[in-house]
């Protein structure tokens, strides 16, 4: 998710909580990879939708780290339901990763 600036500060504080999940192939977290494409508060009806992909469709830990994500968030909005959806487009690709995350790769 490279561009923020649209996300409320709460947004941005989930984004953070999903840094902590980390893609156990490559050992960094799912943000900097570039996974995440949308984070989206409903404060209305309690709601918190996370939209996300995973670097290749037959990924064998996806369904994993789609659990991670939601166990993660939910752990700080334990009011809240938390939705993960896996999207494939645009498809993933190494140009989404953040400056952060090609540093961690080395």
């Amino acid at each position: 998710m490279r561009d923020t600036s649209n996300l409320s500060k709460e947004e941005n504080n989930i984004l953070q909580i999903i840094k902590t999940v980390i893609d156990p192939e490559v050992a960094v977290n799912i943000v900097d990879l570039g996974l995440i494409y949308n984070v989206t508060l409903y404060e209305e009806n309690k709601h918190i939708h996370i939209l996300m992909t995973l670097s290749a469709r037959g990924c064998p830990v996806g369904d994993t780290i789609m659990q991670h994500v939601e166990v993660a968030v939910k752990s700080f909005w334990t009011d809240y339901e938390v939705e993960v959806e896996l999207t494939w487009e645009p498809q993933w690709n190494p140009e989404m990763i953040t400056d952060e995350g090609k540093a961690a790769l080395g």
